[in-house]
């Protein structure tokens, strides 16, 4: 337990919990840090297989903590983008898939906060908005999560108007994977982490690093660097087992390391 951050860890299943509703969950720069430092530690335990980032209060996170920007100079500035843009790189590469778990407004920084994640799975009356142009301040830095998230035009829209989608409008366009009833909610995560949870978590590491490298490569070399990938995969000892398994019609027993 941190002053921001409560890391709980049930089974396989890890929980990151931004606790700081009265400030509606906002990315302070010690709150960032806290959830950097714990994620960063949660990346670097074998028990654990998938994580689970949830926000305490009716807010999923309302962004940067305007508080802190306001007549700060130049350096504390920088310093505030630097240390956000290393939370959302650390959340993608750890090798756990990442579950945003989205109970409310989910503003600016905490947009991106989602988009970063790997799945994320909304209750029905969440809210997304990108709305630093009302305020003189671009949503710059959620604009590289959100664009690679949404297509372009409704990325533009977003950052352009700074108006809340809503949780289907969300869904649509890609920025979640799931639209849950809010009652659901709790339920439905845990069931989607424990499917998760399920595979080889070797496999899965593999696959999640896979994915974000790909993305940034032209098709003919995304292919030749995947078919490596796959090659190295496929000599896995979970990779013959699953194969097994499936050959012999029973559950695979998987060792989840890469040797």
């Amino acid at each position: 337990m941190t002053a921001y951050v409560r890391l709980d860890v049930a089974g396989t299943i890890a929980t990151v919990t931004l606790d700081n509703p009265a400030k509606m969950g906002a990315l302070s720069l010690a709150a960032m840090r806290e959830l950097t430092e714990t994620f960063h530690e949660v990346g670097q335990r074998s028990d654990v297989h998938v994580v689970i980032l949830a926000s305490v209060g009716k807010v999923f996170s309302a962004g940067h903590d305007l508080a802190e920007i306001h007549g700060a100079d130049e350096s504390t500035h920088r310093e505030l983008f630097d240390v956000c843009t290393q939370l959302m790189l650390t959340i993608q590469r750890i090798p756990q898939p990442v579950i945003a778990k989205v109970q409310g407004l989910a503003t600016a920084a905490g947009c991106q906060l989602v988009a970063t994640c790997d799945l994320a799975i909304a209750a029905e009356t969440a809210r997304f908005a990108t709305p630093g142009v009302r305020i003189g301040l671009f949503c710059s830095t959620p604009m590289v999560a959100v664009s690679r998230a949404v297509g372009r035009k409704m990325a533009m829209r977003m950052l352009l108007t700074g108006e809340q989608l809503s949780a289907d409008t969300a869904l649509a366009h890609g920025l979640v994977s799931h639209v849950v009833a809010d009652e659901d909610l709790d339920t439905e995560v845990v069931a989607l982490a424990n499917q998760v949870a399920s595979a080889s978590a070797a496999t899965v590491a593999i696959g999640k690093q896979a994915f974000y490298e790909q993305l940034d490569l032209g098709t003919v070399e995304a292919y030749e660097k995947m078919s490596e990938v796959m090659t190295a995969n496929a000599s896995l000892y979970d990779a013959q087992e699953g194969i097994d398994a499936f050959l012999e019609k029973r559950d695979p027993v998987w060792r989840h390391d890469q040797d």
